[in-house]
């Protein structure tokens, strides 16, 4: 294979190491129960983890409910409803189907069984609001927590305070027992965090919500600061807690991680005589920056061969994120590209005319934050096509216009929804 073609390769190897409908039937109970079982859930993988559900349940023993997930991201299902719903912004269909979840969750029984499953992108999707704020405060408050550049964390803080279904309630509107399945897409797995935990103990509060809001001097509804006031103030009811008893008939389980993924392509490189260094699954912070840090070691092996011998494979994973009023860009007019191509882009600046070097940058769900393409790929010649085509990396890189940028020298990965979700993808081969 052709360096681009082992990066795509591995690639395809890291989500294959996520699918759905491989992982999900060896989580399930091997003796449904007495009762029913309700399925329910939300995120990018959402349809894919239910449809393992199905093809894998006795057909004689009760199963029904309801997966939300995004738009163009259904499957045909026969027992098991799915409804396609606003992300990374939500919207009434998901507020109409959250609400039909959290209804049928309450009619439980003791004998019966919630299953829940759940994976990045469910916490837009499963969009019920308190009372007192609506869909398009819940709305706009999600857009400034996402253009501020805030980690996933803080906004699933705000997100929970402000939902009748995440942060552990949705575990805490039944009686039955709970088994909630999930794909992390969060650096640390904590199922608090994977779709805001709508059946994990929230250990944040109300306070951590405004204070997130404070530091970021984010300015949102007056209903929804109203609400994180009152909250504040002990005049609302806290999201469950770590030691509330309703866990005690709750399971978390996590059945995938960006681990595995890179873990399934280090065995690729490794097949081809590359050796993979795993750099870890918790990269974060600004995409641009954490290319210079990479960029710093690349320089070091291809130079000194220190400290790994070339070829090597570096790979890492997490969430890097993009902050668009920031650096330069205006918020009215950003250009176009997810954090993975703004971070081969910065890469690609940071090792311009160094030999050997290629990399890739994927989005495991198939789609670099709100656009088509799932990443890009870095050629050691991708600056100096560039400019044959008229383009000025760093201006791009200043405007946030990545996706044009790769788009442009034809080196975007289009892949469409994946339907899993481990995070990002990232390996940089050096020769």
């Amino acid at each position: 294979m052709n360096p681009q073609e082992l990066l795509l390769a591995s690639f395809h190897a890291a989500v294959a190491a996520a699918d759905p409908v491989c992982l999900v039937p060896r989580h399930l109970p091997l003796t449904p129960p007495e009762g029913r079982t309700l399925v329910v859930g939300a995120g990018k993988a959402a349809a894919a983890m239910a449809l393992a559900v199905e093809n894998h349940w006795n057909r004689s023993a009760g199963l029904g409910g309801m997966v939300i997930t995004r738009y163009g991201h259904g499957l045909p299902l026969e027992r098991i409803s799915v409804v396609e719903a606003g992300h990374p912004l939500p919207d009434e269909q998901g507020g109409q189907a959250a609400e039909a979840i959290l209804a049928e969750a309450g009619k439980l029984g003791p004998e019966d069984l919630l299953l829940c499953l759940l994976s990045g992108g469910g916490s837009s999707l499963l969009s019920l609001p308190v009372a007192g704020i609506s869909i398009a405060d819940l709305r706009n408050t999600t857009r400034e927590l996402l253009l501020c550049g805030a980690a996933i964390q803080e906004i699933n803080t705000v997100r929970k305070h402000l939902s009748r279904i995440l942060g552990g309630r949705l575990a805490a509107s039944c009686i039955a027992p709970v088994l909630a399945l999930a794909i992390s897409d969060v650096v640390g797995d904590d199922p608090t965090h994977i779709a805001s935990g709508p059946c994990a103990p929230d250990p944040t509060t109300y306070a951590d919500a405004l204070e997130i809001l404070r530091r970021y001097r984010l300015e949102v509804p007056a209903a929804v600061q109203e609400i994180l006031l009152a909250g504040a103030r002990g005049d609302r009811d806290e999201t469950p807690k770590p030691g509330n008893a309703v866990f005690t008939r709750v399971e978390n389980r996590i059945i995938a991680t960006g681990r595995d993924a890179l873990k399934a392509a280090a065995a690729l490189f490794r097949s081809q005589g590359i050796t993979p260094i795993v750099l870890g699954d918790s990269f974060a912070g600004e995409a641009k920056d954490a290319a210079k840090f990479f960029a710093a070691l690349v320089r070091t092996i291809r130079c000194h061969q220190e400290p790994w011998k070339p070829p090597v494979a570096l790979l890492s994973g997490g969430e890097t994120s993009v902050t668009l009023h920031a650096g330069g860009a205006e918020r009215s007019d950003p250009g176009r590209g997810g954090r993975n191509c703004e971070f081969l882009l910065s890469l690609a600046i940071e090792l311009e005319n160094l030999r050997g070097v290629y990399a890739i940058g994927c989005d495991t769900d198939g789609i670099d934050g709100s656009e088509d393409n799932a990443g890009a790929i870095v050629e050691p010649d991708s600056l100096s096509v560039a400019r044959q085509k008229g383009l000025d990396a760093s201006s791009q890189l200043h405007r946030h216009d990545s996706y044009t940028f790769f788009e442009k020298i034809g080196k975007l990965v289009m892949t469409g929804p994946t339907l899993t979700n481990v995070n990002d993808y990232r390996a940089i081969l050096v020769l």
